[in-house]
């Protein structure tokens, strides 16, 4: 769990070993010796803990948009293919309900984040399927909410 010695002083840096660092400070804290913690580094950590739960949606939800535009845009006799798309949908989906179960204070962020993540969904589909980028609209073409839902897939035809 943690290590088994006695934390003294802050011996390791932050930025020379991170995990002997977060190993001093996970005991110094159970041993409430707040005096000896680097607050700078601490408060930087934290911070980032939320910064990198917010990239972590986006990018589920960038990967989310890409196949679902690959599955819309691209031809149907792609079967094969598209089993795999409906895997990685099912995939994203599952992954930003459970982040926003485990922080509910992420519920909106999908809807916050959709045009910008999109713009970015939208290239990346072109640069996969090798299309015109014009091929894909320059909106989002569907609603957060039926993007999010369980077994929802666009239609095939334009």
């Amino acid at each position: 769990m943690y290590p088994p010695y006695e934390a003294k002083l802050m011996s390791t840096s932050y930025h020379t070993d991170f995990v002997a660092w977060a190993d001093e400070t996970a005991l110094l804290l159970r041993q409430r010796r707040f005096e000896k913690i680097d607050l700078d580094a601490l408060v930087e950590e934290v911070e980032g803990l939320a910064k990198r739960d917010r990239k972590a949606m986006r990018s589920q939800l960038q990967r989310l948009l890409i196949h679902l535009l690959k599955w819309h845009y691209l031809p149907n006799d792609l079967e094969r293919t598209r089993g795999n798309w409906r895997a990685a949908i099912n995939h994203a989906r599952h992954e930003i309900a459970d982040d926003i179960e485990d922080s509910p204070s992420l519920r909106s962020y999908p809807a916050d984040v959709l045009d910008r993540v999109y713009q970015r969904a939208r290239r990346e589909a072109r640069d996969q399927t090798q299309l015109d980028l014009s091929t894909f609209p320059e909106q989002c073409p569907w609603p957060i909410e039926r993007i999010l839902e369980d077994d929802w897939l666009p239609d095939s035809e334009s």
